[in-house]
């Protein structure tokens, strides 16, 4: 459970640039930067090639944002990893979240690495800043349904999967134990073809049938939904904070939870 005494935090995830132009983050950030404590970068989300985690990170520092920079074990052999916490280090970039990847649209996983994998691999080399330090890099992991994996234990935040019920991350919440900051997974739903969508590919994220009423009757019904949620999921006491994902309704969901704060 968190301690009344810390802050709230929202991690707003970005999209990632599928072209070689910086210019859409640069407006995310700008535009959500009064509600986010800290942006996460998804790496080749959904399946598709974009430009790299860790490259959008350092450009989230560099514009006064903190980053949080995905690495999914998909598309990855231990070569390519350390490649990349190499350029992490060179490049400041310190906070991850591992995962284990979309399903590919085309193609097939490297199958040589898992999260944990990573964890242990970053655990026992860690690369060498700058600075000639080993300063340690701040990794989290998803967080599925059911009793959390005790591998799981050894990383330094939760990200909980999407959920539309506070009642939901509330009992999963009870039924584990983890010392770190833990963040309840929020999803806008912009539409109802999206919530079918999201409902055939993840049986796991099958939006309820009071969310689909409110987002077919209301233009921005999905909007206020996950505000709510994420609101009634700080009153409760039972998380650090939340992953929110606004998809492409970044400028409506800053627009209200700037009012919430007024």
């Amino acid at each position: 459970m968190s301690d009344p005494g810390d802050p709230f935090e929202i991690i707003c995830e970005i999209e990632p640039p599928t072209r070689p132009d910086l210019m859409h983050v640069r407006h995310q950030i700008g535009v959500l930067s009064e509600v986010a404590s800290s942006f996460l970068v998804p790496d080749n989300h959904l399946g598709r090639a974009t430009v790299s985690s860790v490259a959008v990170a350092h450009e989230v520092e560099l514009v006064g944002g903190r980053a949080i920079a995905c690495l999914n074990a998909r598309d990855r052999n231990l070569l390519g990893f350390r490649r990349d916490m190499l350029t992490a280090a060179a490049y400041g970039v310190d906070q991850f979240l591992f995962v284990y990847g979309d399903r590919p649209k085309s193609g097939a996983r490297t199958g040589q690495l898992t999260v944990r994998s990573m964890i242990e691999e970053l655990r026992t080399n860690p690369p060498v800043r700058p600075d000639g330090s080993h300063r340690p890099f701040r990794v989290g992991v998803s967080a599925g349904p059911g009793p959390l994996p005790a591998w799981k234990q050894e990383a330094d935040f939760l990200c909980a999967q999407v959920r539309f019920s506070l009642h939901e991350f509330v009992e999963w919440r009870a039924g584990i134990t983890f010392d770190g900051p833990v963040y309840a997974g929020v999803m806008v739903v912009p539409s109802v073809r999206m919530a079918r969508q999201l409902s055939a590919e993840i049986p796991e994220l099958t939006v309820p049938d009071g969310w689909l009423g409110i987002i077919e009757r209301e233009p921005d019904g999905g909007v206020k939904l996950a505000c709510e949620l994420v609101e009634a999921v700080q009153a409760s006491g039972a998380f650090h904070g939340v992953h929110l994902i606004p998809v492409s309704k970044y400028r409506e969901v800053a627009r209200r939870l700037e009012e919430r704060d007024t």
